[in-house]
């Protein structure tokens, strides 16, 4: 997973933070209500939102290039 972000265009990192954010909404109701089949599946999904940040916030800097749509 951690691999593959680096190498998504823009608007894939923006549709997959989307997604995680979602999932970690969902997970953390969960865990509220019930009981949770992976607790540690919420510490991935902040990691991977974390990841997702870091990498945006690079080619904002001009770390990183922006690459387009394949």
């Amino acid at each position: 997973m951690k691999g593959k972000l680096e190498e998504l265009p823009v608007e894939e990192l923006e549709r997959s933070l989307n997604e995680s954010k979602e999932l970690l909404r969902k997970e953390r109701f969960k865990a509220v209500t019930s009981k949770v089949e992976n607790p540690l599946r919420i510490r991935e999904l902040k990691k991977h939102i974390a990841r997702i940040l870091t990498i945006k916030k690079e080619y904002a800097l001009g770390i990183r290039e922006k690459r387009g749509a394949r």
